[in-house]
């Protein structure tokens, strides 16, 4: 369940569990041989094959799971509606390590009384260990008998977490109690659900526990803090991160202090501590991407693009860099530089451009171009009208780099044009635009980027390729307002993005260790 691949624990002496899967199967496995025991011998002594049954409890006792299946055969020959004797015979087969033959007997048993408990717990074991959803049924039978069983409502937030439905996963994560409270790997699944369902204050109070389990652990602390910062309580972080910046903290503890001091107010540590990290790890673009927003919220334009020159000098190739100088420019004025910022930017990493629908196609194709575009094309042979199909052709197609001229360059102009006459979307427009300038019709790419902006106010690329389009023209008034609005967005992107940043760094470094089979 939460095994990295490569790792392995023994869990009840057979199965090779990870430690909180064999803590769970453990005590489920032992209170299932109890309870069967229990339950079997009353009904055994009234029985003319008491001796048999015998038998076969004090053979699985022994664990001497062959001889037990030999006894079962001729009493289930005798009583074949016995779900008692069906639940031994899959005990028996378990023992044996035949998981598919308990798992049928057990459900077997389960025909015969949908109700029975040993059998209940002892498929959704199975179920559990090989990591099926078919358990989280079973399990929630098993706690409509015995709703405070601990174990029950432990297994089952594992299971829900690893579907995804951290709803249910947190209600019952909080009636497992202090059952998993020295588990690590839970805390962190039930933390993590809180962050999703946007439960700050009890995801803090989670990871609290965690990093109390292991104090001296900085990935810990990192991971409390974050989540602090989350829940807008800077104050509370710094002390989350005060031990880690004893002595000889490393970049990311001080990328972290700084955030934390800046929204406590404390501007002056924020920028000192955020100099420490770079002075530590110089090629690291995200500090100083910080360091600009830290200039660009107290007035220190000028400040910010000293320090982004020092990251251009080191990391020339770093788009986000540019697109931050050229932010700052044009708080200054300096619009001839801020574009010349905002296009080296874009021609790194023309990628920008793409929108999420061909970002995600460019993802599942490993960025491969010409694997993307063979796909859009099947998928174009037997839908030729389909909007979305025809702007991601023209879309990857100027990602190709088509010539204006040749075949594909027509090709992507003629999608474009037909894509927004079929479904008029702003990213449709914003290619067609880029083919447009391309083409020398500067008219008609500014007509589209405005379009673009009706439909879409924070499209950045419609607004980029507005100014662009303007500057090859004789209407260049509209400019610096155009730049202003422009690094506006940007701005309000750059935050967005460290939030996004924060939620990925709690779901990264949180995520319980993976298993093959869970």
């Amino acid at each position: 369940m939460w095994i990295r691949r490569g790792m392995k624990y023994k869990g009840c002496g057979q199965e090779k569990l990870g430690r909180l899967v064999a803590t769970l199967v453990c005590k489920l496995k032992k209170l299932s041989l109890m309870v069967a025991s229990l339950v079997f011998l009353p009904w055994a002594l009234a029985q003319t094959a008491a001796t048999s049954v015998e038998a076969v409890t004090s053979a699985l006792r022994n664990k001497e799971f062959a001889k037990a299946l030999q006894l079962l055969q001729p009493a289930l020959q005798r009583a074949p509606g016995n779900e008692q004797l069906w639940t031994l015979q899959a005990l028996a087969y378990s023992g044996e390590g035949h998981q598919k033959e308990a798992l049928a007997s057990f459900h077997h048993a389960l025909r015969i009384s949908p109700n029975y408990l040993p059998a209940l717990e002892g498929a959704s074991q199975l179920e559990y260990e090989a990591g099926s959803a078919a358990a989280i049924p079973l399990l929630q039978r098993v706690l409509q008998l015995r709703p405070d069983d601990p174990t029950g409502h432990a297994m089952l937030a594992v299971l829900e977490y690893q579907q995804g439905h951290c709803q249910a996963a947190v209600a019952h994560f909080e009636k497992a109690g202090a059952m998993l409270d020295s588990q690590l790997d839970a805390l962190h699944a039930h933390g993590i659900c809180l962050v999703r369902l946007k439960q700050l204050d009890k995801a803090v109070a989670v990871f609290q526990r965690s990093a109390a389990l292991h104090p001296d652990d900085h990935q810990e602390r990192q991971l409390l803090a974050s989540i602090q910062l989350m829940d807008h309580k800077p104050q509370d972080a710094v002390a989350t991160l005060g031990p880690l910046l004893q002595g000889n903290p490393d970049p990311e503890t001080l990328d972290l202090a700084s955030t934390a001091y800046e929204e406590a107010g404390d501007t002056q540590r924020a920028v000192s501590t955020l100099r420490q990290a770079i002075l530590l790890e110089p090629r690291n673009v995200n500090l100083y991407l910080d360091f600009a927003n830290i200039s660009f919220a107290h007035n220190s334009f000028q400040v910010g693009i000293d320090i982004i020159n020092d990251g251009i000098s080191v990391q020339p190739k770093a788009a986000p860099l540019y697109l931050a100088r050229g932010v700052l420019y044009v708080q200054l004025a300096d619009y001839d530089r801020a574009e010349a910022d905002f296009e080296k930017s874009y021609e790194l990493d023309p990628s920008q451009s793409l929108s999420s629908a061909a970002q995600g196609l460019m993802a599942e194709q490993q960025n491969d171009l010409d694997h993307a575009l063979a796909t859009v094309r099947a998928k174009l042979a037997r839908k030729p009208n389909d909007g979305l199909l025809l702007y991601m052709q023209a879309d990857i197609l100027t990602q190709k780099g088509a010539e204006t001229g040749t075949p594909e360059f027509q090709t992507a102009l003629r999608s474009a044009k037909k894509a927004v006459l079929l479904q008029p979307t702003a990213p449709a427009r914003d290619v067609l635009a880029k083919l447009y300038l391309q083409a020398g019709q500067n008219q008609d790419a500014a007509e589209q980027c405005r379009k673009a902006l009706i439909a879409d106010p924070k499209d950045q690329t419609a607004l980029y390729r507005l100014i662009q389009a303007l500057r090859k023209t004789d209407n260049k008034t509209e400019i610096p307002d155009l730049l202003k609005r422009l690094a506006q967005l940007r701005s309000a992107a750059a935050k967005e993005e460290n939030e996004r940043n924060r939620y990925k760094l709690v779901e990264e470094n949180a995520q319980p260790a993976e298993s093959s089979q869970p």
